[in-house]
């Protein structure tokens, strides 16, 4: 099995076109003996290596971007916008712009020499300043998730504080309730008793009241009293009749 060779040894500063093509191709291993083949000519002829035409196209594709200037060149590292030195044998490509050249228009070719691990594994859409800017913006997502999950579980402790609280509240009335079952019997005595009294007469036949009848009665209380709780008409109408009731009843 072939060991592939260390990424960080395959990369340089700058590199000549043939010693990018050949990276590019993936022939590092045989790059001793294509250099030797080639001597000084920078573009292998199309019989120099027919088991690996990919490296002449890959050659091609070099001088073709660097003669139509899509791809910055110079000698010996140093960036030089000078036509003359296509053909000049210390012509050179720098390693960070051919990256940005291959990116732009082989975004589908990675070669481990210019990209990592991570840029290889990447969708050709993609960039690693794109992954990153998401992976901050999930941490910042999770972040503000957890910060929500938490006053999400406040809230529905408070609610539930508040609906025992309510509970309980709701049976202490209900024990009040059913611990004085007499508290409304006394209540419709007293009311029925009342008005009894403001209708009667004392035994000499004089009226208790200026009173003469029940409805009377309801007429006063609804003019002095309106809007009290209780004091409508139709209520007043029914506790009276159930006072009397109650007294009737009481009386047997």
């Amino acid at each position: 099995m072939r060991k592939t060779p260390d990424a960080s040894a395959l990369q340089k500063v700058f590199y000549r076109p043939i010693e990018a093509a050949i990276r590019w191709s993936d022939l590092t291993r045989h790059e001793a003996d294509i250099l030797t083949t080639l001597g000084p000519r920078s573009l292998p002829a199309p019989n120099d290596f027919p088991r690996w035409p990919i490296l002449r196209l890959n050659t091609e594709r070099l001088f073709d971007a660097m003669a139509n200037r899509d791809l910055p060149y110079g000698r010996q590292g140093i960036t030089h916008d000078d036509p003359s030195l296509l053909d000049d044998p210390a012509l050179t490509i720098r390693h960070v712009d051919l990256k940005s050249w291959m990116t732009r228009f082989y975004p589908d070719q990675r070669p481990a020499f210019l990209f990592d691990t991570l840029e290889r594994h990447l969708h050709p859409s993609l960039s690693v300043e794109l992954v990153q800017t998401l992976l901050a913006e999930q941490e910042l997502l999770k972040t503000q998730l957890a910060r929500h999950e938490r006053a999400w579980e406040s809230l529905v402790a408070e609610h539930e504080a508040l609906n025992a609280a309510h509970t309980a509240r709701a049976a202490a009335d209900q024990q009040k309730v059913d611990a004085h079952p007499r508290s409304e019997s006394t209540y419709l005595s007293i009311v029925g008793g009342l008005l009894n009294l403001m209708l009667g007469k004392s035994p000499g036949g004089t009226p208790y009241s200026s009173f003469h009848n029940t409805e009377s009665v309801i007429s006063a209380l609804v003019a002095h009293y309106q809007g009290q709780p209780g004091i409508s008409e139709r209520t007043l109408w029914a506790k009276f009749a159930a006072a009397r009731r109650h007294l009737s009843s009481s009386e047997m």
